[in-house]
């Protein structure tokens, strides 16, 4: 989502890995995003989930309100009253909606940019935004911008990473769909790193090594993927091929130096004085 007010994403989206999607906008009902996922959480569908919402809600001219439960079924309303330009466009398995539009053609746009796009579902709801904001966007402009993808099923074990992969927000800038993607492509490389401290957590330092060099060399000017980088090349053998990477994050800030000290006892480095006074 992105519109001219600050904070969208924590009024806008509300999502569950397993049960749905809800995008609840134009003057949000209360609890409409709390009491929908509950609903389709209880195995009701996305057509009578937002029925019995709306049935309930003596405002629903005001509200904008699309919900896509986890078998793809999709509702959505776009009240009478919601401020022109207002409207959707449903396809399967997707709904793009908005309002105060400087042109009718916004849901349009969306709709084919996402279903046209390539890559994963995040790239395709970048596309989106793209598409919008060339069709004119939000009448006021630009604010702030969220996306939150969630998994497609809930399982115990997962971790709040796994279970929603992407969940960002820009609160206030000044091109926040632009931003948004940059904190995509940010969020991707540190989950190669969440897959990579695993894999050194286990012994597998090969495949660590592998994970931290691709999330680097997906974002060179960060210092924290730097080091780890530096860190796995030493780890290796590789000390003076280390040397560069450790020494860009050193000249961020001088606690990288500490936490080098530090890996060894969390069996994260090799416990070798001279190794680590070395690449001080």
């Amino acid at each position: 989502m992105q519109s001219h007010y600050f904070g969208v994403g924590s009024i806008v989206s509300w999502a569950e890995p397993g049960v749905g999607a809800i995008a609840n906008q134009s003057v949000p009902g209360p609890g409409y995003g709390a009491r929908g996922l509950a609903l389709m959480r209880d195995g009701v569908s996305a057509p009578e989930t937002l029925r019995r919402l709306l049935s309930a809600d003596e405002q629903g001219s005001v509200r904008q309100v699309a919900v896509v439960d986890h078998h793809g079924r999709v509702a959505v309303h776009t009240g009478a009253r919601c401020i022109r330009h207002a409207g959707h466009r449903v396809a399967d398995g997707v709904s793009a909606q908005a309002n105060i539009m400087e042109r009718a053609t916004v849901p349009d746009a969306m709709v084919e940019a996402y279903l046209t796009g390539p890559g994963d579902l995040a790239d395709r709801l970048l596309a989106a935004l793209e598409a919008a904001e060339a069709e004119g966007g939000d009448l006021r402009g630009r604010q702030s911008a969220a996306m939150r993808v969630v998994s497609p099923r809930a399982r115990a074990e997962d971790e709040p990473s796994k279970e929603s992969p992407f969940d960002l927000r820009v609160e206030d800038h000044g091109d926040p769909v632009s931003e948004l993607g940059r904190l995509v492509a940010v969020r991707r490389a540190y989950r190669r790193v969440e897959v990579a401290d695993e894999l050194a957590a286990s012994g597998d330092f090969d495949g660590a090594f592998a994970e931290y060099t691709a999330a680097h060399e997906s974002q060179p000017d960060n210092a924290e993927l730097a080091f780890w980088r530096g860190v796995a090349l030493a780890s290796r053998g590789r000390e003076a091929e280390a040397r560069p990477f450790l020494g860009a994050a050193y000249r961020r800030n001088e606690g990288w130096h500490e936490l080098l000290r530090r890996l060894p006892a969390a069996g994260l480095f090799p416990d070798d004085q001279a190794l680590i006074d070395r690449l001080e």
